[in-house]
């Protein structure tokens, strides 16, 4: 049988969450900081609560109730040209990579780290798009030569020359997520095509505590117009940003993650969204997020317990480390936090390539996480106990004959199903392995990184389709920052526009 799924949370457990997510919902309210968000809030009966701290949207437990029942259990990605079809819903696991991560591995650095660039982002690419057991890719590096305000013309681009899975990145404010749709259309063949079958995955991450940021709302608006599916994601820290105890960040976070996704079914009915979570705790030590954390863990699989009892396909993030080094910590931390996430059931699991708190990335590192990954699927497959696994027969005969299992028909048949084989992790014995160079893990997934990169078969894109999305990004490359404060509706000069980190003015 399969195994069970891993829980925390009662019933009852569920309930006092649940109960107390509508009271501080109902009560007290999310600061909706998008004028456009709040006016669809409202015109569906919901409150506005004007206070020194902002503009709180209160939202009634009949609103609640209603728009959380048109969230779809279960939907489908593509890879840019309509085939890959990647199902995801509320009974399935599938896993994707992590990021966006800000530096690439580079041993020859003294750091061993340098800042990334476009040029890893493709690599990036190639490698998922080459693997087995990652079924999506996003931006997960971070390309530092290239304009902040072209950013996303630049890597839809490369995704349609280099990729044939479904791919997903934030949804930064209204201009760059109707960008965003537009060249995905160029790709696709038309808007109704790309509504018909989504390309992209939006993320959106509510700023805790209890605030849904202003550009990413303006972009939240635009991707469910169009129907692509959501990540909505919380990345709270017990103790710095929700309450230290873990049951009070799940009631905040809960919060601000529905009121995220009712916004979509308000906007568009039916949009596709993952119920997420990257919650984690505040280090009492360092003050940094842990990312690695036992914590963090626990956390992941109540989310996937919240996230179902409401019928939403959750999100989970696994093989997370907060090491800079690729030491045993950085393994043992991975397989923890991947092992909550995929044994407590998430449906949408990022979970590749990245350490150090997913600040840098590491191409050897898809490659490792691959086999971790299928290593993890095989164990939640449990053990198959019908005839033909029981094999009676089989073990008559060896008793019978004095003849091992080896040789057997039923050995042949039934070894890749029963037993999961690695492609980079050694299993020889020590005198084969010193002959063969006595390679660790990273040298082994290097090797294996270039020479899936030499031998990678990019998809075509039409010549002039690539055209179009340049003359597009040429127009995006000539906006003012001007224009785009007017196009988010932030025309105030006192207020800065940040993204991830980066503050547009010192672009």
């Amino acid at each position: 049988m399969k195994l069970k799924r891993l829980k925390v949370l009662s019933t009852n457990e569920i309930e006092a969450i649940h109960n107390s997510t509508v009271k501080l919902l109902s009560n007290i309210g999310i600061k909706v900081e998008s004028p456009e968000a709040r006016d669809i809030f409202l015109r569906n009966g919901a409150e506005l609560d004007k206070t020194e701290q902002g503009n709180f949207i209160k939202i009634t437990e009949d609103i609640f109730n209603e728009a959380i029942k048109k969230v779809p259990k279960s939907f489908s990605i593509y890879g840019p040209d309509g085939s890959n079809q990647t199902k995801i819903n509320t009974s399935n696991s599938i896993f994707s990579t992590f990021g966006a991560a800000v530096n690439i591995f580079e041993p020859t650095r003294k750091k061993k780290i340098r800042r990334s660039k476009l040029e890893d982002a493709v690599k990036h690419i190639q490698v998922v798009n080459s693997l087995e057991n990652i079924s999506c890719c996003h931006l997960d590096i971070w390309p530092y030569d290239v304009p902040f305000m072209e950013l996303h013309c630049h890597t839809l681009r490369e995704w349609a020359k280099n990729s044939f899975k479904p791919y997903g990145m934030s949804c930064y404010g209204r201009t760059a997520s109707l960008d965003m749709i537009n060249i995905a259309s160029l790709i696709v063949g038309g808007k109704e095509e790309l509504i018909k079958k989504p390309r992209l995955i939006g993320v959106f991450n509510p700023t805790s505590p209890l605030t849904l940021p202003h550009l990413l709302l303006n972009g939240l608006i635009v991707f469910a117009k169009y129907g692509q599916p959501f990540n909505i994601c919380s990345a709270a820290s017990a103790g710095s940003t929700a309450p230290v105890t873990l049951g009070g960040l799940l009631v905040q976070t809960n919060a601000e993650v529905l009121s995220s996704i009712i916004l979509t079914q308000l906007i568009n009915p039916g949009t596709p969204v993952l119920y997420g979570s990257t919650n984690t705790i505040m280090d009492p030590q360092t003050g940094n997020s842990a990312y690695g954390s036992m914590e963090m863990g626990l956390i992941s699989i109540a989310a996937a317990q919240l996230a179902h009892f409401y019928g939403i396909p959750s999100k989970g993030s696994g093989a997370l480390t907060d090491s800079k080094m690729f030491d045993i910590q950085n393994g043992y931390e991975r397989v923890l936090t991947l092992m909550c996430a995929a044994n407590a059931g998430h449906n949408y699991i990022t979970c590749a390539g990245t350490y150090e708190t997913s600040l840098s990335a590491a191409l050897e590192l898809l490659v490792i996480d691959n086999d971790i990954i299928g290593s993890i699927k095989r164990g939640i497959k449990g053990i198959r106990l019908d005839n033909e696994a029981l094999a009676i027969d089989q073990i008559l005969r060896a008793a019978e004959t004095g003849k091992n299992f080896l040789t057997m028909k039923h050995t042949v048949k039934n070894v890749r199903k029963e037993i999961f084989v690695p492609k980079i992790s050694n299993r020889e014995r020590r005198t084969s392995w010193i002959r063969e160079g006595s390679l660790d893990i990273m040298a082994n997934a290097k090797r294996k990184v270039d020479s899936l990169i030499k031998s990678y078969k990019r998809p075509e894109l039409d010549l002039e389709i690539e055209k179009k999305i340049k003359e597009y990004t040429k127009k995006v490359a000539s906006r003012t920052l001007e224009d785009y404060r007017r196009s988010e509706g932030m025309e105030d000069k006192n207020t800065s526009i940040e993204i991830g980190g980066i503050n547009l003015e010192n672009q």
